[in-house]
């Protein structure tokens, strides 16, 4: 009876707490991760210690999300302005004192470990601009777009420093979407992209070599089939190879033969289209749909305008990792490093997505507070 008593008190205690949790996003995720964990079985069948490693990375990021979910968005607010000062420090530090590993200066070394600075304004950079906008809110002028922009620019401009094009990407993407759903007017809109057409020769300029190549191989990989193009060719081998019904798992050939590089991180799609075919694919995107629908419907339904802006952001940023990692793996968008969320082998990654997810938890749990 005792024992009871113990666990009914604890129950009671932990209930505030795991009430937050959104079922409906947890289930998304909970699948993604079961799926991840069978895909990444079978990709590291040559190293197993990385399934292992990557339940420890799920255990964390749900640490994570736990946390997350029972911060309410008005002390999200309170932290949006030191975060996003933070992260830029941080990234002004790494490019100043930064940790140089083959020819990219992206970590930073605080003494117990190298931390990935860029990595925070993914969420730090939403989290600043719909702080900015939900102050400026029934008030916004041109001059207030301007200054969204501007807080953009330089921790994307800093990262494109590094380099490191992919996570650039995936910062300027979670920075334009809020700006968008802040209302950015069309006008703005087809000017910013007749002006980065126009700009695209001067970009190219300013690419490095190897940025160029993966443009290059896009276009046709089979002009460098064994150098800058296997990436690409083996991949989209292992997509065709699986057709309707996929080889099964385990038994895929391109995967246990290790034609496909990088299969547990970036190129983890491949070995999932191979050993699941078609079938498996359309599930794999039905459930990254429905965590953006959910994601989405979170962010209709918030009661201000900075729980609004940050939920929508993150639900196009996770529309923004799927749809690039399948793009590049496919062959129609260049290889520039996005894992697949939730699927990809990776701790940094893990951790930020499920501070993502917790986030919108946060959002939904609070209106739920707000109605009652």
């Amino acid at each position: 009876m005792n024992n009871v008593g113990v666990f009914d008190r604890l129950g009671r205690l932990m209930r505030p707490y795991v009430s937050v949790f959104d079922p409906a996003l947890l289930a998304i995720v909970g699948s993604l991760a079961v799926i991840g964990l069978v895909t990444l079985y079978s990709a590291g069948n040559d190293f197993p210690w990385r399934v292992t490693d990557q339940a420890r990375n799920f255990a964390i990021a749900l640490g994570v999300l736990f946390i997350a979910a029972n911060v309410s968005p008005q002390v999200l607010m309170r932290l949006a302005v030191p975060v996003y000062a933070i992260g830029v420090a941080l990234l002004i530090a790494t490019a100043l004192k930064g940790v140089t590993v083959k020819g990219a200066t992206r970590w930073l070394d605080i003494g117990v470990g190298r931390i990935q600075p860029s990595e925070i304004m993914k969420l730090g950079l939403p989290m600043m601009l719909a702080w900015y906008f939900h102050r400026r809110e029934g008030v916004l002028r041109t001059f207030d777009f301007a200054v969204a922009a501007l807080l953009v620019l330089v921790p994307v401009g800093l990262i494109v420093k590094q380099p490191d094009l992919g996570t650039a990407l995936l910062v300027l993407g979670a920075g334009f979407f809020v700006i968008f759903f802040a209302g950015l007017p069309w006008k703005w809109l087809v000017a910013m992209v007749l002006g980065g057409l126009a700009m695209l020769p001067a970009a190219w300029t300013l690419m490095h070599d190897y940025q160029r190549e993966r443009i290059l191989t896009l276009i046709d990989p089979s002009t460098d089939p064994l150098g800058k193009g296997f990436h690409t060719i083996q991949a989209m081998i292992a997509i065709g190879s699986g057709g309707a019904f996929g080889k099964g798992w385990m038994q895929g050939t391109q995967t246990h033969l290790e034609f496909i590089p990088e299969r547990t991180s970036d190129f983890i799609f491949a070995v999932f289209s191979e050993e699941f075919g078609l079938i498996g694919n359309i599930v794999l995107v039905v459930l990254f749909f429905a965590l953006v629908v959910r994601a989405f419907a979170i962010a209709i339904n918030a009661p201000t305008m900075f729980a609004r802006l940050l939920a929508a952001s993150i639900g196009m940023i996770m529309f923004t990792y799927a749809f690039v990692n399948m793009g590049m793996v496919s062959g129609i968008l260049p290889v520039v490093g996005v894992p697949l969320p939730f699927i990809s082998y990776g701790g940094t990654a893990l951790v930020t997505l499920g501070m993502a997810c917790g986030l919108l938890m946060a959002i939904a749990a609070n209106r739920k507070l707000v109605q009652s």
